[in-house]
Parts: C-alpha cells; sequence; structure tokens
C-alpha cells in the first residue's frame, strides 16, 4: 500500500481530505479535551472552538494530499470514526519556527499527535508515525522533529521508543517564557548523519 492509504487492523490510515473539515475540527477538539492537553498543544479547547468555521476550512485544505508542505494523517476506523492523527509541516532552511528560532536545514515538524484513549497502546501511534515520516522523507528531508513538554511522560516514551532523541534544543512553552519544552529529533534511515 502507498502512504496514501494504510490498513492497520481495522483502521486505514489516510491523509485528510478538504472537504473533511468538519471532522478535523471534531478530532481537534476531542485531542484538547484530553487530561494532558495543556501538556502536548499551544492552544486551548476554548480557544479552537471558538475559531470559524473558515479556520477549519482552511485547515483542512492546507493539510491534504495536494498540499506540498504540510499533510495531516489519519486513522480512521471501519466505522467511519477518526481515532488518531498527526500532522507534518515541512520546514525550509533560513526560515524561523513558529517559535521564531532559526531553522537550520529542511526538515519535517511533526506537529498535532493524537490518538484516542481506548486506541493507545495498540500500535496506532507507531502506524501514524510511519506514515507521517515516509511522507516527510519523499519530501526531501534528512531529519523530522517534534517538541515536547518534559512532563508528558507518555508522549516522551513513544517519541524514544520511536526513535527520537532530545537535541539539546529548548523552546519557551506558548504564554509561560519561563518553561521549556524539549526539541527531539530522528534522522532519515540512511542519510548518513
Amino acid at each position: 500500500m502507498t502512504v496514501s492509504a494504510k490498513l492497520f487492523e481495522s483502521c486505514v490510515i489516510r491523509p485528510v481530505r478538504e472537504e473533511e473539515w468538519a471532522a478535523v475540527k471534531e478530532l481537534r477538539l476531542a485531542a484538547l479535551r484530553d487530561p494532558v492537553a495543556h501538556l502536548a498543544y499551544v492552544e486551548t479547547y476554548e480557544e479552537a472552538a471558538a475559531r470559524p468555521d473558515s479556520f477549519w476550512r482552511e485547515r483542512a485544505a492546507g493539510s491534504t494530499e495536494g498540499g506540498s508542505r504540510t499533510r495531516q494523517f489519519v486513522a480512521e476506523a471501519g466505522d467511519g470514526s477518526w481515532v488518531g492523527t498527526v500532522t507534518v509541516l515541512i520546514e525550509e532552511a533560513g526560515t524561523t519556527d513558529w517559535a521564531g528560532l532559526p531553522v537550520e536545514r529542511r526538515q519535517g515538524h511533526v506537529v498535532g499527535v493524537y490518538v484516542a484513549p481506548e486506541h493507545r497502546g495498540s500500535g496506532l501511534t507507531k502506524v501514524l508515525f510511519d506514515a507521517a515520516l515516509e511522507w516527510a522523507w519523499g519530501c526531501g528531508t534528512d531529519r523530522a522533529r517534534l517538541i515536547v513538554h518534559p512532563e508528558n511522560a507518555r508522549a516522551l516514551h513513544f517519541y524514544r521508543k520511536a526513535g527520537f532523541v532530545e537535541s539539546g534544543v529548548t523552546v519557551p512553552l506558548a504564554g509561560k517564557p519561563d518553561e521549556r519544552e524539549w526539541e527531539m529529533v530522528v534522522e532519515r534511515p540512511g542519510s548518513g548523519r
């Protein structure tokens, strides 16, 4: 199977489609209700819920198979419900990231990771990451990164298991400049770095 649709047990892993903006919104709001959402995401449930439908339409349109800089993957269960997601942004060398830090090389930036509680521990997160990283490598990147709060133990455990390591770079937590999050990175297999 290609990266556009991979089967995982009873789920299909695939990119979102532009017309699925309402499902994109629903899944994001579910993620923001998670007990560790305050450690995992830069926005709150209230902020996301207040966004107009035009925001969600734009977000879905920018993350589809036709987009070249962002791809959101979802895990779609047999009943059509979405039970997990991950998004990859392609960052270009010479630009600055969302935190205002310089991007030194072209890379994937993994964001918006979420798996519904009843699917955690099933291997679904790994399959979502495999699809996301496969897409990033296919875009010509040799490295992917993510930002994680040091108190988000579940996420840290998974990211390390998936091959990500702390880079030594920290970034200020949005709205809390005295609190820092960690950058973790993984190199594309065979990239020679």
